[in-house]
């Protein structure tokens, strides 16, 4: 099916919202957790899979939620439909600081590659599976495993980025490497595989990981400064542990605290 065709208006700058215009019976799909907030007259449902196989009955349906199923995503989507009369808003936000891209399918010719944590929300119509890796090495160390997430038809889709989102135009034959968690997504021009990071000092010493994704043109390719996996690893790193905490860095420890103010005794 065609997706329908939505307008839209991005606000914000590093906790972005995207605010979706949508006419009569024109519909928007979104990852549970991403709505923000939305006018009166917008119908809000609950569908199996992605909603774009709807018409071809119970099998295309369950094809669909199958595909979301192995990316480590929900059974199901929600979709929003203006039901009202008149232009209607809707917006959905971003889970954590970054940047939110936005895909014209029908210009990367009605594909794109991206990570399975960065799709947000998108014209109805868009369907959002599965793109399987045909390479070993990709599928053990990616960080992705075999499989990322492809959206493919030809309407708007809407990415999150965490960080600073950089884009960069690979010529042919052009390589870029680069963290493998970093990836946001590529146009299926472009060839991804993993490469072992190389020498004893790296791999033991180098805090790095042993992998680097290299991407290699022709293509489009957007990169993340800040992957949700290393900002939790940050916030992990900094809980305190057996109820102490780490003095911010201060050499007196608890006793700064108590000279600093903090009175937590």
């Amino acid at each position: 099916m065609n997706a329908h065709e939505i307008d839209y208006q991005i606000y914000g700058e590093e906790m972005q919202y995207v605010e979706i215009e949508l006419d009569p019976n024109e519909a928007v799909v979104a990852e549970a957790g991403s709505f923000m907030m939305m006018d009166s007259g917008i119908k809000m449902d609950t569908i199996f899979g992605d909603g774009s196989n709807q018409e071809k009955g119970i099998l295309g349906k369950i094809f669909s939620a199958g595909k979301r199923v192995l990316t480590g995503e929900s059974l199901f989507m929600t979709a929003f439909l203006n039901a009202g009369q008149g232009k209607k808003q809707i917006s959905f936000a971003s889970p954590y600081p970054g940047k939110i891209l936005t895909i014209d399918l029908s210009e990367v010719q009605g594909k794109f590659i991206c990570q399975k944590d960065a799709f947000l929300c998108a014209a109805q119509g868009v369907s959002i599976g599965i793109e399987f890796s045909k390479k070993l090495g990709r599928g053990l160390f990616g960080g992705e495993g075999f499989i990322m997430q492809k959206l493919e038809g030809d309407g708007l889709a809407f990415l999150h980025a965490g960080g600073t989102l950089a884009k960069k135009q690979l010529a042919a034959g052009e390589v870029l490497k680069v963290d493998t968690g970093c990836i946001v997504g590529f146009t299926q021009t472009v060839d991804y595989d993993i490469e072992f990071v190389g020498g004893i000092k790296n791999t033991i010493f180098g805090g790095e990981g042993l992998f680097f994704a290299t991407l290699r043109g022709p293509g489009t390719v957007y990169i993340q400064s800040l992957p949700f996996s290393r900002l939790a690893g940050r916030v992990l790193a900094a809980i305190p542990r057996g109820g102490k905490d780490k003095g911010e860095g201060s050499v007196l420890g608890g006793l700064g605290d108590l000279l600093g103010g903090d009175n937590r005794f």
